[in-house]
């Protein structure tokens, strides 16, 4: 093999290398988010339905970059009870180093008939990162989001999916 191509060839190969996509990392994090702050828009036409702004805070607890952060979360929840709901919003971790990582997340939520007529509630959302400062800035990810009852005020977060960490 000539210099030339032996060249050409390690040359190829380094920035293949180089340029290989980073790995995801499996993550699977838990929060119980309890109001801090709460305004709420009650429908007077007798559909029951409510948008409630609120401002709930905790500490995210499981695996990966997300482990141990202050969680708050920024939402918009428009439900109409016993028929379904649309809840949305921002979750900001904060870590003890200062970093920050942002997550745009959205839920779909449907009442059906659950045990003895009683409605059942079924959700299932997803969650992106949309921004990060100190070890979260560049960091990409998505995943899916689960939220659940903790307590009559406070709910859970359940986010799973992937991270990738800044090239």
């Amino acid at each position: 093999m000539s210099k030339l191509v032996a060249f050409a060839l390690a040359t190829a190969m380094a920035a293949a290398f180089a340029i290989a996509p980073a790995a995801a990392e499996a993550i699977k994090v838990e929060a119980v988010l309890a109001p801090t702050q709460k305004m709420r828009l009650n429908f007077e036409d007798g559909s029951r339905r409510f948008v409630l702004l609120v401002r709930r805070e905790g500490t995210a607890k499981g695996s990966g970059p997300l482990d141990g952060a202050k969680v708050t979360e920024y939402g918009m929840h428009d439900i109409t009870p016993g028929v379904a709901g649309d809840p949305r919003g921002f979750l900001e971790f904060a870590d003890a180093e200062g970093g920050k990582a942002y997550i745009k997340w959205q839920v779909r939520a449907v009442f059906v008939s659950g045990a003895n007529g009683k409605p059942k509630l079924l959700d299932y959302g997803f969650w992106e990162i949309v921004g990060g400062t100190g070890k979260f800035a560049g960091m990409k990810g998505v995943g899916t989001l689960r939220i659940k009852a903790a307590s009559k005020t406070d709910r859970r977060f359940i986010l799973e999916g992937d991270l990738v960490a800044a090239p």
